[in-house]
């Protein structure tokens, strides 16, 4: 404990734990504390099932049923990862893949008058699609061409669309499509959580819909990966990393005081000892007094002996509820995974609703998405508050992260290690910045 640090990390947290990489393969000297015994913070895999039983209070435990305790790895926050997204080019520049072994996500639907439909996104899907009548399907495929095409570097594909003036509200008119393929479009491949986007100029969502047609092209089924043995295993896969780069790690370490002098950070107390450092990176519950609260999550955990109904007996799954669909301002998500990932008991599944609180009764609020899934049996109820840093650090240097959101992915996550980054270093985050260096001798190279 007694030395200087470039950098203390506090929590274990994916956002942490990838910041703590990158900087330790940047050859800055990382300390990294956790209060807890285990990794992950919010972001952990629960395991065995005896655990989750305690962790929401439930007394009795689980039934001989629901098989042995430590076959499940239960993930408190549901979320997949694009195919070509960030984070899995992260995992790729970093090589933690070498850690981890993902598979590809079954299927994508979307919810729509009370049943749910597969989410149409490529050509021969969308004119077999049951969302749209036959017009309307011809009208959908001459867009998603035109988005396939665009190029904002090359204005011969605008079709006179401005990328950074025509709004994407003025590029569904152009196209002509109709109120139920507008709900899909924009949140179900866009991913939009809210319509506040059809105001805004078009670029955003035209790159939305590119990444999400350019993750499904290299799998085939969905644009979703996730990895064996659940979440949990991601933040581990870069704690992994920062060690093998000269890391310390020290789980189940309280963390007394942060030590500020002169409005800026010059270390952490703990069990008495101070550990000194330029520089603090945690997330928002090591420090209250710093960050503001930005809204609530539900997130349900559903336990189930079956697969959802009319997804084609898929084993893992996504179901997009447009908040249209069910007049609220923002969708509700279905992140559905089971014993083919090594998180559950043979013949289990595991379904986590998760969406943004908006009224009193939060637990009323995905009632839709509960009917999905019955009969169920177990289900376990999280509020959870989320916060964000009241300032950006360039005075204390401590950066706080913000916490994990109703989206069902890793994008906004990975925009926040970005931002992190870039305020840290003054540059913007560039991922060769993480490549491995190549005088990696630290024992790796055998495996």
């Amino acid at each position: 404990m007694d030395e200087e640090y470039d950098v203390i990390v506090l929590g274990t947290g994916l956002t942490e734990c990838i910041l703590s990489g990158i900087m330790s393969v940047n050859g800055k000297k990382v300390l990294h504390m956790d209060r807890n015994p285990y990794y992950g913070g919010e972001s952990s895999s629960i395991t065995p099932l005896e655990e989750l039983y305690k962790r929401f209070e439930l007394p009795d435990g689980p039934p001989e049923s629901m098989g042995r305790g430590r076959d499940w790895n239960v993930d408190l926050i549901p979320k997949f990862l694009m195919a070509n997204g960030q984070l899995v080019k992260m995992l790729l520049y970093t090589e933690v893949t070498r850690y981890l072994d993902f598979k590809v996500v079954e299927g994508s639907f979307v919810y729509k008058g009370g049943k749910i439909y597969k989410v149409p996104s490529t050509e021969t899907e969308a004119l077999a699609s049951n969302l749209m009548g036959m017009f309307e399907k011809r009208r959908f495929r001459k867009f998603l061409v035109f988005v396939a095409n665009f190029d904002e570097n090359d204005p011969k594909t605008f079709e006179g669309v401005d990328p950074k003036q025509t709004t994407m509200g003025e590029v569904y008119k152009k196209f002509d499509l109709g109120q139920d393929v507008i709900d899909f479009t924009g949140h179900a491949l866009a991913l939009y959580r809210t319509d506040d986007y059809l105001e805004q100029p078009c670029l955003e969502t035209i790159n939305r819909i590119k990444l999400y047609s350019e993750s499904l092209a290299r799998y085939g089924k969905s644009p979703y990966l996730y990895p064996l043995y659940g979440l949990g295993e991601l933040p581990q896969g870069f704690a992994r990393l920062s060690a093998i780069y000269g890391g310390t790690y020290m789980l189940n370490k309280p963390v007394d005081e942060i030590v500020v002098e002169d409005g800026h950070v010059i270390g952490v107390k703990s069990e008495g000892e101070i550990a000194r450092c330029k520089q603090l990176i945690c997330d928002p519950s090591y420090i209250p007094d710093r960050v503001r609260k930005a809204g609530q999550v539900i997130r349900v955990i559903c336990i189930l002996s079956h697969p959802i109904k009319n997804t084609n007996d898929a084993n893992s799954c996504q179901i997009i509820i447009p908040q249209n669909q069910v007049n609220r301002k923002s969708d509700i998500y279905v992140c559905m995974i089971s014993y083919a990932h090594n998180v559950a008991a043979q013949g289990k599944y595991i379904a986590i609703v998760s969406t943004t609180v908006e009224t009193a009764e939060p637990e009323a609020e995905i009632e839709p998405a509960l009917e999905l899934l019955e009969p169920i049996d177990q289900k376990f109820v999280a509020i959870s508050d989320m916060y964000e840093p009241t300032d950006d650090g360039s005075e204390s240097q401590i950066f706080a992260s913000r916490s994990y959101d109703a989206t069902t992915h890793f994008e906004t996550t990975c925009n926040d290690i970005k931002d992190i980054y870039k305020r840290m270093t003054g540059s913007d985050f560039d991922f060769e910045n993480m490549k491995r260096k190549q005088n990696d001798v630290f024992g790796e190279d055998e495996q």
